[in-house]
């Protein structure tokens, strides 16, 4: 077998007291979508967090392509080949959807680079053009972002993620706040994401994750209690009985 993309081991995190993630064990492979679903107050957050580098796991260690992500820098962790978008859409409302995305390919240029004229940095408005149509939004590169309607924000958001070419994406809630048909249009293109790099998504709806997803991983008071196929999370007698319900349906 080849070596996981991404590696945790032992992987716990405390805020004073609290204790947030404990013991949490798991491998990820490449190319596959894996959701993480848990109720309320699971740890779902914060081990995305661990994993994109906003903090640091207080034990445990985490592995990127074999390398121990321990000391590294948030800003590092773009450049190493993890991106993320947010429960909360990150953008920059006032430019354009075009110029957001071209402000993150300039983030990959030296900070020192003075000498460059802005006219000849072409290659950044041709990578932030490209993100823009892998996510369908090559037609509103001159739209200003706060117009975007809720789902192109989203796609916005992860067009800027693209920018970095990441093996790995976090998808903190991609559907949150959509309807059915934006819905739709998200996981069509995680679909067509996920063929080229591995996705991790937190998501509420479960009939999505269902269909979506090659894995699930089912988080409980920071501990990992179930990890499977859908058809095993859905037979699982403890998941049901923590989050997913007796009666629900899976709806």
């Amino acid at each position: 077998m080849s070596a996981p993309l991404l590696a945790c081991d032992n992987v716990g995190r405390r805020f004073g007291g609290f204790v947030a993630l404990e013991g949490v064990t798991t491998a990820f492979a490449a190319n596959k979508v894996t959701a993480v679903i848990g109720p309320n107050g699971a740890g779902k957050s914060t081990f995305f967090n661990v994993l994109s580098g906003v903090i640091a796991p207080t034990s445990g260690t985490v592995r990127f392509r074999g390398r121990d992500l321990a000391g590294t820098p948030q800003h590092r962790f773009a450049h190493l080949g993890i991106s993320r978008s947010y429960q909360i859409t990150n953008i920059f409302p006032e430019l354009t959807a075009h110029e957001n995305v071209r402000v993150a390919a300039q983030a990959f240029r030296s900070r020192y680079d003075i000498l460059t004229r802005r006219a000849r940095l072409t290659e950044l408005d041709e990578r932030a053009a490209t993100a823009l149509e892998a996510v369908g939004l090559a037609a509103r590169g001159g739209a200003t972002a706060k117009f975007l309607a809720h789902g192109e924000q989203r796609a916005l958001e992860i067009a800027i993620a693209l920018v970095a070419d990441p093996a790995l994406l976090l998808l903190d809630e991609p559907t949150a706040g959509m309807g059915p048909e934006e819905t739709r249009g998200m996981v069509a293109l995680i679909e067509r994401l996920a063929r080229e790099r591995t996705i991790l998504l937190v998501e509420h709806k479960m009939k999505m994750i269902l269909g979506l997803s090659d894995r699930i991983l089912v988080l409980h008071h920071g501990r990992l209690i179930a990890d499977g196929t859908p058809a095993e999370i859905q037979a699982d007698a403890e998941v049901r009985r923590v989050y997913l319900g007796q009666n629900d349906g899976y709806a």
